[in-house]
């Protein structure tokens, strides 16, 4: 019995000695250290992660960030991220559309109109100017409604007379009252023979906000066409995405005649890609790929027509592209070289990804350093539920709010000894590891050895 003890108490002193061994997170661990500046009422703080901060670490979903204090004591934290596979549940609305007019010569950029609604909002009749005699009227618009929809509008989709080629641009203005209008920038879209094939643009961004009308105004050129649809896509508040955080120009390389590569600093969930087109009059339909590997093969993301045009003296541009948001490390971009292609060099692109908020639980004094870089490291993110226990939406846009010191991220120059300090412990554990083994192994040899006791 009393040799069975024994081997159970060696076996829990090599556990105690192994679980020792593996010393506490510290900031040297990791090899990029980012010094935080604090503001507001704590304990809990928010920092948005700059994209640039985000690149410096080297797990692609950020498990290897860390928060410390100033006696580099580990920090709880949250992470509140857009996860790669969210499908947002967008809705696809048929709207009612009506014409506005304005007298051919009016200087003033809004028509005026009568409009008559019931008592839901919905609208009913809109009439233009009873001072506007036939003929003179012109078709400068169109006032969408939007009032059945209680949902943020993401895309406005438009379709209208076919007799109307070229490129058409207009303003996008929203209003809950008819009365009072806020400018949501500009639209465009277009219709164009290319290549004996007819390439057409119907779809506009919208910023994600509810409205009960929209007002479109044209202004290249100024009459509007004859629509024959419009759709409003809408998307649930609660599957609403994070802002996107763009990237720095990022320079590609030219494989062959219109296809070019860029490689991203790490897997990444992209959700745009922005191109730049340097060369006045280009026009070129594209296919985009990626993949998360150079062994594995290219997956097609997404395909588009990228243009920059001048028109009226001005410079027409659609040059970005959207993703699915699938992770990728690469990407590669197929030209159809009939437009005129993009050139002989690759041009630079710029992504944009999803942003990321960071909160951290404040324990013990600061200055409090974000630290990020490490290949071995496992995730220790709670969830926000779990950090925060009353946790609610208003709570987390009410925390005090931490930044990156003169926004610029420090990485120590002495990495060597961290290195060798890692080293030792790795030493150090297999040597407790292979005594703790020898001397089970002497034990288990001896009561072998030992002869039986008689009965």
């Amino acid at each position: 019995m009393s040799q069975k003890l024994n081997l159970g108490w060696w076996g829990a002193v090599v556990l105690g000695v192994t679980l020792s061994a593996g010393a506490q997170e510290k900031p040297p661990d990791f090899a990029t250290q980012v010094p935080l500046s604090v503001s507001g009422e704590g304990p809990w703080y928010r920092l948005e992660l700059p994209l640039s901060v985000q690149l410096k670490a080297r797990q692609t979903d950020l498990s290897d960030l860390r928060v410390f204090n100033a006696a580099g004591e580990p920090q709880a934290y949250a992470l509140a991220r857009e996860p790669a596979q969210t499908r947002e549940n967008r809705t696809l609305n048929d709207v009612k559309w009506f014409p506005l007019y304005n007298s051919a010569d009016a200087t003033e950029r809004a028509p005026s109109v009568r409009v008559q609604s019931n008592t839901n909002g919905t609208l009913i009749e809109v009439q233009p100017p009873s001072q506007l005699e036939a003929g003179e009227e012109e078709l400068r618009g169109w006032l969408l409604d939007a009032s059945s929809i209680k949902a943020p509008l993401q895309q406005l989709i438009l379709d209208w007379t076919s007799d109307r080629d070229g490129f058409q641009r207009f303003s996008i203005e929203a209003s809950d009252d008819l009365q009072h209008w806020q400018s949501w920038g500009e639209g465009q879209v277009a219709r164009l023979t290319f290549a004996d094939e007819r390439v057409e643009q119907h779809e506009v961004g919208l910023p994600g906000q509810s409205a009960r009308y929209l007002r479109l105004l044209w202004s290249s050129p100024q009459s509007a066409p004859v629509l024959t649809s419009a759709q409003l896509e809408s998307a649930n508040p609660r599957t609403l995405p994070l802002p996107l955080v763009w990237s720095q120009p990022l320079a590609g390389t030219s494989v062959k005649a219109g296809e070019y590569i860029w490689q991203l600093p790490m897997g990444l969930n992209v959700q745009r890609l922005q191109i730049e087109l340097s060369q006045p009059n280009s026009l070129a339909p594209v296919t985009l790929s990626g993949r998360r590997e150079t062994s594995l093969p290219w997956q097609p993301l997404t395909s588009g027509l990228l243009y920059r045009l001048t028109q009226n003296g001005q410079d027409v541009v659609q040059n970005e592209l959207q993703l699915p948001g699938q992770t990728v490390q690469q990407l590669k971009l197929t030209v159809d070289e009939r437009g005129g292609g993009l050139g002989a060099e690759a041009p630079t692109v710029r992504f944009a990804v999803r942003s990321t908020q960071l909160v951290f639980l404040a324990r013990g004094a600061g200055p409090y350093t974000l630290a990020l870089g490490s290949a071995t490291v496992k995730a220790a993110s709670l969830p926000l539920s779990t950090l925060i226990p009353d946790y609610s939406a208003a709570k987390l846009a009410a925390l005090g709010k931490a930044t990156v010191e003169g926004g610029v991220v420090v990485t120590p120059a002495a990495t060597a000894p961290t290195v060798a300090d890692t080293n030792w412990k790795k030493f150090g554990l297999w040597a407790v590891l292979l005594l703790s083994v020898l001397v089970l192994g002497a034990m288990a040899f001896s009561l072998l050895r030992k002869p039986a006791v008689k009965s």
